[in-house]
């Protein structure tokens, strides 16, 4: 590793990036990126312990608003987040191991994008609202592909704001060395229809509209499996094939759905 600057913001107004600096959070990406030679910043502005960045309260019209420095470990070990969005606790606490839920942040997550993280699923599919320093940023707007997002340079995740569903369920197959998600999908059913957001399966996160169409129908595990997706444009590795994926995706979100 090459030596690089560091710093310890004190306020989010304060955070500032040099060129080609970037923030650390949990670093359960950036760090291990660093490691590999896959990034090499040249200095790092450490935000993970500011107070604007944490915590986890339930506001007005029945959203549930995370600090982005708040871990995974207190998300699932929540009793507003297990009451509010179940889904949510379950998710977070089968991220990664112990170390990672304890380190990792909503925010890194969010902000790194990996294409088989388990965050960007929830936040897709509940219809979140990401929050930073300049602007609040609709969750179907954030995506934008292979460890890529609508953040622009310099921009810092301050919070995420979560709708709250009527029903919602995360399943999860993962891969058992790195605890990513070969498939992973999240099924949210609100008043206004079923959303349903898959990670793992392509090179980025993306909504699955056949499997909403079919649960905004019926509500059940056997219209989910029912659906037919495409294996065009998902991932083939050494792990399982664009078919193997495609496969799984409804089965997947089948099993969700009957474990609401």
């Amino acid at each position: 590793m090459e030596a690089m600057n560091y710093q310890t913001a004190s306020s989010v107004a304060t955070a500032r990036l040099g060129a080609d600096d970037k923030f650390l959070a949990g670093g359960q990406s950036l760090l291990g990126a660093i490691k590999l030679g896959l990034a090499a910043p040249s200095g790092l502005v450490d935000v993970r312990h500011l107070p604007e960045l944490q915590g986890i309260i339930i506001v007005g019209g029945g959203a549930l608003r995370i600090g982005a420095a708040t871990t995974h470990a207190t998300v699932a070990a929540s009793a507003d987040v297990q009451r509010a969005i179940p889904a949510l606790a379950d998710l977070a606490g089968r991220i990664g191991d112990r170390q990672v839920r304890n380190a990792g942040t909503l925010g890194g997550s969010l902000a790194n994008n990996d294409p088989a993280a388990c965050y960007p699923a929830a936040t897709l599919a509940l219809g979140a609202t990401v929050h930073t320093q300049r602007r609040t940023i609709a969750a179907d707007d954030f995506f934008q592909g292979l460890f890529t997002t609508a953040l622009e340079e310099g921009e810092l995740i301050t919070a995420v704001s979560f709708p709250v569903p009527k029903a919602a369920a995360w399943q999860k197959f993962k891969q058992p060395a790195s605890r990513f998600s070969l498939v992973g999908v999240f099924v949210a059913r609100f008043d206004t229809g079923v959303r349903v957001a898959i990670t793992g399966a392509g090179p980025g996160v993306f909504r699955c509209a056949e499997l909403e169409t079919a649960l905004d129908r019926d509500w059940s595990p056997a219209a989910a499996r029912a659906v037919k997706v495409g294996a065009d444009g998902l991932n083939t590795d050494l792990h399982g094939t664009a078919e193997y994926r495609a496969a799984l995706i409804p089965e997947l979100a089948a099993r969700a759905v009957a474990s609401v």
